[in-house]
């Protein structure tokens, strides 16, 4: 196993740990689902990273077509998907305990986070679609691109002009007064742990996928 992943794995069981054990200050309505915010939030920071990655690959596939950037694309997308759903499950799970329904559809950020995945499901329908792997990672390509960029409006930027139960509706709770700082000390080290988790899946996925391909075309 690579040194990295290693340190990735003692950091994440320091956070998980952390996490459960740490105390936290009392928190209106929120209470012990406070903890929720380790993994919550720190999901969509994965969900942002890999969805980046695979922004990168496709414009470097638009650029110079090479088969080898499509399967890294498609890759982190996939990766970031799961942590996009993990997101709204966990968000779901917090809204039953504080707003006493799994789901609402007065809450724009979860409406709106949910429509940023079947954005990305439809990616993937898209892409089996195609026979043709070059056609199939040129189309792809063009509407990753087109489907990276509605993300912050979708999950950031919108959301902030509608009425919100969310917590920090009109900025970032990880990044606000309204954070205690005793939360702040596993947060942040949970967004950097689960980012680093994500770019280890991507990595096994892309490499799984690489040898796939390369098996069918012999």
């Amino acid at each position: 196993m690579k040194a990295w992943k290693i340190v990735v794995a003692v950091w994440m069981t320091l956070v998980i740990a952390g996490g459960i054990l740490i105390q936290i200050p009392e928190i209106p309505i929120l209470e012990q689902t406070a903890r929720n915010i380790f993994f919550h939030v720190p999901m969509w920071m994965a969900m942002f990273a890999m969805f980046s990655v695979s922004f990168i690959y496709s414009i470097r596939n638009l650029n110079s077509p090479d088969l080898i950037f499509d399967i890294k694309a498609e890759s982190a997308a996939k990766v970031g998907m799961v942590f996009g759903i993990c997101g709204l499950l966990t968000g779901s799970l917090w809204a039953r305990f504080t707003w006493g329904t799994w789901w609402t559809f007065a809450e724009p950020k979860m409406n709106l986070a949910a429509l940023a995945m079947m954005i990305y499901v439809a990616y993937f329908v898209l892409r089996s679609a195609f026979d043709d792997e070059e056609k199939r990672a040129k189309v792809s390509a063009v509407y990753n691109i087109f489907a990276v960029t509605t993300i912050p409006f979708l999950l950031y930027v919108v959301p902030r002009q509608l009425t919100s139960l969310h917590p920090g509706a009109d900025g970032n709770p990880a990044f606000s007064e309204i954070t205690a700082a005793e939360l702040r000390f596993i947060l942040y080290p949970a967004m950097i742990g689960f980012i680093a988790v994500a770019f280890w899946i991507y990595d096994i996925v892309h490499r799984y996928k690489t040898v796939q391909s390369r098996i069918e075309n012999l």
